[in-house]
C-alpha cells in the first residue's frame, strides 16, 4: 500500500480493526494507572538475595527491561525465566515475580507451582485467571491489572508494578520520579507519532514506510538491549514479519560477519540502530564503525535516538517509537495487527498434552493443605 494510507484515519481503521494503535496512544495513561495499582498493594518481604521474573512472551519482556534498567542499581542477580521450571539456586531468599497477563499461561503456572514448593517470596502480576485465583487462596501478594488487552499491549502493567514493588521492599529508590518523567515523555511520543500527525513529520510513519518489504534487524546496547528485543517481538506479532535483534558489543563478534554475504541478500533486510546522545565513546565508536562497514552492502540503515533524562524515560520513549512503527508497518502491509493466529493455534494444539491440567491439579492440592 502507499505510505499515504497512514494519513487517512478511515483507511487505518479498516485495517486496524481492533485498534492496536490506541494502546500506543494510551501508553502514558496506562503507565500512570499501572504505577498507582502497584502503590496500593501491601507487601512486607525483606530484601531478596536474588530476583527472578517468571513469564513468557509479552509477560516476560518486563523482566528483560528490568535487568537492563537495574544493572547498576540492584546488587543481586536478576534472571528472566521462560520455562516450566526455575533455576536450582532459587530458594526462600529469592523474590519471584510471577507474571502472566491472562493468568493462564501454562509455563508460568508451572514456575508458580515450583516457587511455592521452594517457599520463595512470590509476587504475582496478572489480570486474573488461575494465577490470581491461586494467589488469593494461598494468601500471596499480587497486583491485579486491567483485562481485555493483548499481552504485548499491556507492557506498562507488566513492567512498572515490578519497579514499584522493588522500591516498596527497599531494593531500589526514586522510582516514582522516573515514572513521572517517563509519563511526560510518552505524551511527547503520542503527540509526535499518532495517526493525526502527518507522515512528513511523523517519525514512526516514515520509518515504517522505509522498512516495508524487508526483514527488520534491530541493534541495541546497554539499557537498549531488551528494547531491541521488544522491537523484534512487536514486528513479529503486530506487523506479522520475521525480525531479529542483536546488541553491542556482542554483535561485533559474530552478527556483523553475516553482512559479508553481499548486497543481493542484504537488500532483504533493514537495520534499526537504537542510539543515545550519551553513549560511551567505546559504544559510539563501535556503532559508527559498524554503520560504515554495513553501508557497503546495505542502504537501509536507520537510527532511533532516545529522549529523556532518566533511564526509564529513555527506554520507554524508544520502545513506543517501535510500537507505533510496528503498527504502521502492519497497516502498510494490509494486515490487522491485533490477531496472532499462529500463537492461538499453537496453544490449542499443546493443550492436548494435559500438562496444564496436571499443574493446576497440583496447585489445587497445595490450596487444600
Amino acid at each position: 500500500m502507499s505510505p499515504m494510507i497512514l494519513d487517512n484515519p478511515n483507511e487505518i481503521e479498516k485495517v486496524d480493526k481492533i485498534h492496536m494503535l490506541s494502546f500506543c496512544v494510551e501508553a502514558s495513561r496506562n503507565c500512570r494507572i499501572a504505577a498507582k495499582l502497584a502503590e496500593d498493594v501491601s507487601i512486607n518481604y525483606s530484601k531478596p538475595e536474588a530476583i527472578v521474573v517468571a513469564g513468557a512472551g509479552g509477560s516476560a519482556i518486563g523482566g528483560e527491561l528490568l535487568k537492563d534498567w537495574a544493572r547498576d542499581r540492584i546488587a543481586v542477580p536478576i534472571e528472566v525465566c521462560r520455562d516450566y521450571s526455575l533455576p536450582a539456586y532459587v530458594n526462600e531468599k529469592t523474590l519471584v515475580f510471577v507474571v502472566s497477563y491472562s493468568g493462564e499461561t501454562e509455563e508460568t503456572l508451572g514456575m508458580f507451582l515450583e516457587a511455592i514448593k521452594r517457599n520463595c517470596m512470590i509476587f504475582c502480576v496478572s489480570s486474573g485467571g488461575r494465577l490470581v485465583e491461586f494467589a488469593e487462596k494461598l494468601k500471596l501478594p499480587y497486583c491485579q491489572i486491567p483485562s481485555g488487552m493483548p499481552p504485548r499491549a499491556a507492557l506498562p502493567y507488566l513492567f512498572l508494578p515490578i519497579l514499584v514493588i522493588l522500591e516498596k521492599i527497599g531494593s531500589i529508590s526514586d522510582v516514582s520520579s522516573e515514572i513521572s518523567e517517563a509519563i511526560k515523555i510518552l505524551e511527547q511520543v503520542k503527540d509526535e507519532n499518532s495517526s493525526e500527525t502527518p507522515l512528513n513529520v511523523n517519525f514512526s510513519k516514515m520509518l515504517a514506510s522505509k522498512i516495508n518489504g524487508t526483514v527488520p534487524v534491530i541493534y541495541g546496547f546497554g539499557i537498549y538491549r531488551a528494547v531491541a528485543q521488544r522491537y523484534k517481538q512487536q514486528f513479529n506479532e503486530n506487523s506479522k514479519v520475521p525480525a531479529k535483534w542483536e546488541f553491542f558489543p556482542e554483535l561485533n563478534h559474530n552478527d556483523i560477519v553475516g553482512w559479508e554475504a553481499g548486497k543481493k541478500l542484504a537488500d532483504c533486510f533493514s537495520t534499526i540502530l537504537i542510539r543515545d546522545k550519551h553513549e560511551t565513546e567505546e559504544i559510539k565508536q563501535r556503532i559508527e564503525v559498524t554503520k560504515e562497514l554495513m553501508s557497503k552492502v546495505s542502504e537501509r540503515i536507520f537510527e532511533v535516538w532516545s529522549t529523556g533524562q532518566s533511564k526509564l524515560a529513555k527506554m520507554l520513549y524508544t520502545i513506543y517509537i517501535g510500537d507505533f512503527t510496528s503498527v504502521y508497518l502492519a497497516i502498510l502491509r494490509g494486515v490487522d495487527p491485533t490477531p496472532v493466529k499462529t500463537i492461538t493455534l499453537l496453544k490449542e494444539r499443546i493443550t492436548q498434552s494435559g500438562a496444564k491440567e496436571n499443574i493446576i491439579c497440583e496447585l489445587q492440592k497445595l490450596c487444600k493443605n
